[in-house]
């Protein structure tokens, strides 16, 4: 880090994306602007942030690496390019959305029950074949409902029916699933270890599990829930008793659909996405000396201060002594009292009522200027 003057701003900048609208660089981008048209000797430090999702594969090689992308399949099927990261440890981030995410038109085109996270296998196995053997997946952003059987048959497992045929992993077919077998799995795997980066803490059945809790987003319709859910039970029930362990009922089984289920099984251990990415971004080394930390995301709400990128940010600015302020294109009126429990003020920049589509269109400029008169009232500038 520079050494800047005792009174020279130095500010942090760590916002999530705005998504559907600007990355999480981007975001920092026009803060940054905004900050040096009013105080053009500001020390301003980039740090964009992610919580697992969208980005997430951004923000871990934003301090370097490379991203590389490998031929997968996607949540419906047909094979697609995804990136993944290569970082300079030799670890590699694989990323849910980026593979199989919910925002993916082609993957979005069938119904919930006919997609598949094989593409996530096959991309790690990729990488076991680059010599890979830690692996950092964000597991936020799925659009699948799978219990991670098509990881694991990316990874080598055979699923087969009571007449032998084999079965594809997608929900609507694991319930005829009879008969796994595991002898197939890349024993590489004994050598490989994973970080799943999720907060959440669901397991993979039941009324708090994937299905019921999350499936309804991915297009589970009510009617579906029960036997859905059924079938990831059964599934879980064969993986288990093949390999001798039982996690369904952990943290985060749960997660993007149940992959998590399918990460536990290979003993990954679970952090909350925000967290790996500050620690691997250098946040804490970045707030030293700083006298102010901007962060942000789309649309903030109670679900912010749990886990959700701004909120570590602030946490992380706190223990510095750091002042936090939320600058969020949305803030949900409810959740503002709440929200003031913990950030040094709260805002969104839009300039008054405005269209969405205007929103989006702007937001680079929006944040730049409501930036530049935050900066001016915080270092009185003149």
């Amino acid at each position: 880090m520079s050494n800047p003057s005792s009174d020279t701003p130095v500010v942090v900048i760590a916002p999530d994306s705005f998504k559907g609208s600007l990355s999480a660089d981007a975001v920092a981008a026009a803060i940054a602007e905004g900050i040096r048209r009013a105080r053009p000797d500001a020390d301003i430090r980039i740090c964009p942030m992610a919580d697992g999702g969208e980005g997430t594969l951004d923000a871990m090689l934003s301090v370097g690496g490379e991203r590389r992308l490998i031929r997968v399949r996607g949540a419906a099927g047909p094979t697609r390019d995804a990136a993944v990261g290569l970082l300079r440890d030799g670890s590699a981030v694989v990323e849910t959305a980026e593979i199989v995410g919910i925002t993916d038109p082609v993957g979005m085109s069938v119904p919930v029950t006919a997609r598949s996270t094989i593409g996530m296998g096959e991309a790690i196995r990729a990488l076991l074949d680059d010599g890979v053997r830690r692996f950092y997946v964000a597991l936020g952003g799925s659009s699948t409902n799978d219990a991670g059987a098509g990881l694991l048959v990316g990874l080598g497992m055979q699923l087969f029916d009571a007449g032998g045929a084999p079965v594809e992993p997608t929900p609507e077919a694991i319930a005829r699933v009879a008969r796994i077998d595991v002898s197939g799995l890349d024993a590489r795997l004994t050598e490989a270890s994973f970080v799943a980066m999720s907060d959440v803490d669901n397991p993979l059945t039941g009324d708090h599990g994937a299905t019921a809790i999350f499936g309804p987003q991915k297009g589970v319709k009510p009617d579906q829930i029960a036997l859905i859910d059924a079938s990831l039970a059964r599934f879980a029930d064969l993986v288990e008793a093949a390999l001798n362990r039982r996690v369904r009922d952990e943290a985060g089984s749960g997660a993007a659909g149940g992959l998590g289920f399918a990460l536990r099984i290979l003993s990954a251990s679970f952090e909350p996405g925000a967290e790996v990415v500050a620690r691997q971004i250098g946040l804490d080394a970045a707030l030293s000396g700083a006298n102010w930390l901007i962060t942000g995301e789309g649309r903030s709400d109670v679900q912010t201060l749990h886990g959700k990128a701004p909120f570590i940010a602030c946490r992380h600015a706190q223990a510095a002594s750091v002042p936090a302020t939320l600058l969020s294109g949305a803030i949900d009126p409810v959740a503002l009292p709440r929200l003031s429990e913990h950030f040094s003020g709260c805002f969104s920049p839009a300039p008054g009522p405005i269209t969405l589509d205007t929103a989006i269109r702007d937001a680079a400029k929006l944040l730049a200027n409501e930036a530049e008169q935050l900066a001016r009232l915080r270092f009185d500038a003149r």
